[in-house]
């Protein structure tokens, strides 16, 4: 079509695993009619095909919710926290259960698409954008309860180290402020990795785009993507730093916000296992919930069934299983620590939950979290959608009890039976609850409709076949020995102000930038790269639509720096911390009085806390852990930025129409610079007999 060769590669999912002499073939990811333009294509008409009905049915209900959960904001805000439920003993009721519920479901999202990658676990590759983007909107959603909770919102400022104005230094030990920093880092971290993981998705629709003001709008939110080989370097470098700072900052994150319980004496929350219990709750309920969106949204978007295969469900429906049967395992561990405690108020704390007053929400979290998902184990149901959807519901419904139970039920009966009393919500609560679900649904409806959904580029890697094994080489011996004939070509090239070639001259007017060359299959563009390299050459780049391993190896750059710069911005982050929490815990020092202004002395502020030494070092461990991975993580990011090039809107490789046309989408190219010292003319047909399907030269503007 229009002279382009077929993408058509027939290997399509994942390559075998042998036990013994049996083999045993891997489900395959992808179905074997699906091509590398085909992904675009899929995606994009996604975003381009108007939804359907149900589409504006579904947001304008959920929408509504969120107007009614931002009006009911501002009546909580300007009438008081009075209206809710809360009471004594329970001082925390729903707000902190809905926020502790909606930061497990957003810590999940992300970690399971940063352990995934970690793990090399190529079925990620099609659901990790919306585990990505639930998290974000999950902890969106969160964030409302504690902003609301904290009373006098115009001076939440105060949370903040700003001792000028506040005239006192916050205290770092705290648990609550632990939450802070940690939510904070969270949700900065993961808006990086999400955007990161969207910029070369978002070349591929500048390039696929025909409205002007679309396709203006790709071309800015992706920076100037190219596809480049050292581009991907960069990219595969700063991307794997960031999944690795994600992984233990998302389980410390969910770890403080339960020390906020741990680290109290009442019975119920003065446990150890709280941390460990947290993250496997926030695991089990992230996987559930991106069932419940994922399942509906490829019953209502065909087209995602292309690339979202049962074999994803299926999977995911694993993890639902092994998550669920951990927590149940920690629901025991619970209980046996209760008994074997000998602790009498430990005791009456469960068996409180297992037969008092609200006994129905403490069995019913464990039918839902700890049976419910025990039914997965039969095949039949793990793969169909239908039920795998109930499961994983009951599962959300569950972890949102877990929450009530911890909190309500281990508050409403404290140590003085005579403030016994039963928690009711109000109203108010409710339609705040109700109303942070349908900010939540609109977010992601929002994201379906505007964004792209699924990961094209990564997913385009799994139609890639590896190009070469150990011990085999890229070239045989045949081959070896015609390039040490094209070796002798080098010494005969002449420069362009010699031998003339018409096809090869650019446009009057316009400056040569270089000669391109496109290849119908990675494989040919690898082996061009290689000979090229043997014949001396070295001022050339290579672009591919997605990265293989064998693309950084033919190409010209071999390391990234992009993990100094992380290692740079960790250390940065750390001194930070170090500064913060010693101006906070040590005296003012004599010696610097003379030195310093009064403004500056100021600084020092040291806090009495329960006697505790002036600088506590393991209640400063979160802040030093806290803004190490935040500053390593603007390392990364902005390493990435830097490195590959980016925010360079313009590129002579944009003048090249079939770069345009193809470049993000299904085609390989190959460009040599004309500052090359072999650049000549006999470089045009050399790249012909080198397998290029086309040559063009490349013009400056």
């Amino acid at each position: 079509m229009n002279g382009n060769p077929s993408r058509e590669i027939s290997l399509v999912g994942l390559p075998e695993r042998t036990k013994g002499e049996v083999e045993i073939a891997r489900p395959p990811l992808l179905p074997s009619h699906i091509t590398l333009s085909s992904i675009s294509r899929i995606v994009f008409s996604i975003l381009s095909t108007p939804m359907g009905k149900w589409w504006k049915w579904t947001i304008s209900i959920t929408s509504s919710l969120a107007v009614v959960s931002f009006l009911t904001m501002v009546y909580v805000i300007s009438t008081g926290i009075g209206v809710w439920g809360n009471q004594s003993p329970v001082v925390w009721g729903w707000p902190i259960v809905d926020f502790v519920f909606w930061i497990g479901i957003g810590h999940a999202g992300t970690l399971i698409s940063a352990i995934l990658l970690l793990s090399r676990q190529k079925w990620r590759n099609a659901v990790n954008r919306a585990a990505e983007a639930s998290a974000i909107f999950a902890v969106a959603s969160g964030a409302i309860f504690p902003t609301i909770h904290i009373g006098r919102q115009w001076m939440g400022w105060y949370l903040f180290p700003v001792p000028w104005s506040a005239g006192i230094w916050q205290n770092l030990r705290a648990a609550l402020m632990w939450d802070v920093f940690a939510v904070l880092t969270y949700l900065t971290v993961s808006l990086l990795y999400w955007y990161l993981g969207m910029i070369p998705d978002f070349a591929t629709l500048r390039e696929k785009e025909k409205n002007p003001f679309k396709k203006r709008l790709w071309a800015i939110l992706s920076l100037g993507w190219l596809g480049s080989a050292s581009q991907w370097i960069h990219y595969e470098m700063g991307y794997l730093c960031l999944a690795g700072i994600l992984t233990p900052l998302v389980l410390s994150v969910h770890s403080f916000v339960s020390c906020d319980f741990a680290s109290t004496i009442l019975p119920g929350w003065h446990a150890t296992i709280f941390p460990p219990y947290f993250g496997v709750g926030a695991i089990f309920g992230g996987f559930a919930m991106i069932l419940v969106l994922l399942i509906p949204s490829r019953a209502l978007i065909p087209k995602l069934k292309e690339l979202i295969l049962d074999e994803h469900i299926n999977q995911m429906g694993k993890w639902l299983l092994a998550t669920g049967s951990m927590v149940g395992y920690v629901y025991l561990i619970e209980l046996f620590t209760a008994w074997y405690s000998a602790n009498p108020y430990e005791r009456y704390a469960f068996l409180n939950r297992i037969k008092g007053p609200y006994f129905w929400a403490f069995w019913s979290m464990l039918f839902c979290n700890s049976i419910a998902p025990q039914f997965l184990w039969i095949k039949s149901i793990r793969g169909n959608p239908l039920s795998l959807f109930f499961v994983a519901l009951l599962a959300n419904v569950g972890m949102w009890l877990e929450r009530f139970v911890i909190i309500i039920i281990s508050l409403h009966r404290d140590f003085l039976p005579s403030s016994w009393r039963i928690y009711v919500p109000t109203i108010i609560d409710v339609l705040l609850y109700v109303g942070s679900i349908g900010l939540f649904l609109t977010l992601f409806l929002l994201f379906l409709r505007f964004l792209p959904s699924v990961a094209m580029f990564e997913v385009k890697t799994l139609v890639h076949p590896p190009l070469k094994h150990k011990n085999i080489p890229l070239f045989s011996s045949g081959e070896e020995h015609k390039m040490q004939e094209e070796l002798a070509l080098a010494s005969n090239f002449s420069t362009l102000s010699g031998q003339k070639d018409d096809s090869m001259t650019p446009e009057k007017g316009k400056d040569l930038y270089g000669i391109g060359a496109e290849f119908s299959s990675p494989e040919l563009l690898c082996r061009a790269a290689e000979k090229l390299k043997l014949l001396g050459f070295r001022q050339f780049e290579l672009y591919s639509p997605y990265p293989f391993h064998e693309l950084s190896e033919v190409g010209t750059l071999k390391k990234s720096w992009v993990s100094r710069i992380v290692l740079l911005g960790g250390i940065v982050g750390f001194f930070l911390a170090l500064i913060l929490v010693s101006t906070i815990s040590l005296p003012r020092p004599s010696l610097l009085k003379p030195m310093l202004s009064s403004s500056l002395l100021s600084l020092f502020y040291p806090l009495v806390v329960q006697g505790k030494p002036y600088f506590s070092l393991p209640t400063f461990i979160p802040i030093f852990f806290e803004l190490t991975a935040l500053f390593a993580s603007f390392g990364a990011f902005f390493g990435i930025l830097f490195c590959g090039g980016l925010f360079k809107f313009y590129h002579p490789l944009f003048s090249w129409k079939r770069y345009n046309d193809r470049g993000m989408d299904d085609g390989f190219f190959l460009v040599v610079k004309k500052t090359d010292p072999l650049f000549s003319s006999n470089l045009y047909s050399m790249l012909f007999r080198l397998g290029a399907s086309g040559v063009d030269p490349i013009t400056e503007y």
